[in-house]
């Protein structure tokens, strides 16, 4: 077996021992196999989450000349997480001994696996490996996603598959065993990057880069200091809301669509693991590929208005019928307290890329904003 050095230091602490591997790889193929070569691929990803330390791919070829590939995703306590200085200091210490960074785990329990509605599934996990200083590997299938660009028809596709899963996750004794109170997940989100987002949005000084000083960033700002005192009367709402355990993080980015089973969802990256209003996993849905640069604010009205419908015919296709006001509040309220005040990215105002990417962040965030209007009177 041969690697370069320079893939050794990819993998880190997460570097397998002799024998490792060869199982790892084994276990994907479904046969024993030996190891001819492989070699490390980084990855690229926005360092957004606090619990992802790395993402790698891991390939090459068996000395019986098969092609191989795994997928290894490394979690972190948050404390090693790049981005946590733009947590305020006041909030940082809670944030960092409260956030559920394990909580992609959940993703191969039994409880979470007998919830999947039919349609979706996760990856195979082949391998979990503790590390040492808070960290886990996770080997796992690497799976050949299709390059079909998702249509209003495939939103609404995962939206009936997340509801279907929330229906299926919200017995009351399964959310009186989790071990946080309804809304912790977001609460504490709401306690971390929001507020850095807040303070960005107070400081007048950010506000004075030529990006900025715009007319639609003046409007967005505008709209975001009106929104900002409601926040908490938003998570209070949410909490009277109709709960359920949800996926979390359920962007596009988050859903696979595997090369080849159109009908097929994979679910990754399972967060939020406590519970949270009905719909909260439309809001990352709706924004996870404008927040990414692959998909205009332009495009967002059609997508919006088709996720509630197919979120309630999933919900009630899992036999747990909910009510669409009750959905629109938990997807508008959970979007707005996730996404409204940390969409604009100032930590990238001197990016060489920032002339393309701050524009869009603002119309995503004046749509975002722009939803709020639904919840007047709620």
């Amino acid at each position: 077996m041969t690697a370069a050095m320079t893939d050794l230091d990819l993998l880190g602490a997460a570097r397998p021992t002799k024998d490792e591997l060869p199982d790892i790889v084994s276990t994907s193929l479904g046969h024993a196999a030996q190891i001819a070569t492989w070699s490390v691929d980084r990855v690229p990803y926005e360092a957004g989450s606090p619990a992802t330390g790395a993402l790698l791919r891991v390939h090459g070829r068996t000395t019986d000349g098969a092609n191989w590939s795994v997928f290894l995703k490394v979690l972190q306590h948050p404390r090693h997480w790049a981005r946590l200085i733009e947590v305020p200091p006041a909030f940082r210490t809670d944030f960092v001994n409260s956030f559920p960074w394990r909580a992609e785990l959940a993703a191969w329990e039994p409880e979470f696996l007998g919830a999947l509605p039919p349609g979706l599934r996760v990856p195979r996990l082949y391998q979990l490996v503790e590390l040492p200083d808070d960290r886990v590997a996770l080997w796992m299938e690497d799976v050949a996603i299709s390059d079909e660009p998702w249509t209003v028809a495939r939103f609404e596709v995962a939206a009936g598959l997340l509801g279907g899963l929330a229906a299926n996750r919200c017995s009351a004794d399964l959310l009186a065993a989790c071990p946080v109170p309804i809304g912790y997940g977001l609460r504490r989100y709401a306690d971390g990057p929001v507020q850095g987002g807040l303070i960005a949005l107070r400081d007048e000084s950010r506000w004075q880069h030529p990006l900025l000083a715009t007319a639609l960033a003046r409007d967005v700002r505008a709209g975001l200091l009106e929104l900002a005192p409601r926040t908490p009367a938003i998570l209070d709402m949410l909490d009277r809301c109709p709960q359920a355990l949800p996926h979390g993080d359920a962007s596009p980015q988050n859903l696979l669509v595997p090369r080849g089973e159109p009908d097929t969802l994979v679910a990754i990256d399972i967060a939020f693991q406590c519970p949270l209003s009905f719909g909260h996993d439309l809001g990352q849905l709706l924004v996870g590929l404008a927040h990414a640069g692959q998909l205009e604010a332009a495009a967002l009205a059609d997508i919006h208005s088709a996720l509630v419908p197919a979120f309630v015919e999933g919900a009630t296709r899992a036999g747990h019928p909910v009510a669409a006001d009750d959905v629109r509040r938990g997807y508008v309220g959970s979007l707005i307290v996730r996404s409204a005040f940390t969409s604009i990215p100032f930590n990238r105002l001197a990016d060489p890329a920032a002339a393309n990417v701050i524009p869009a962040r603002l119309e995503l965030t004046r749509f975002i904003v722009g939803l709020a209007a639904e919840l007047r009177g709620d």
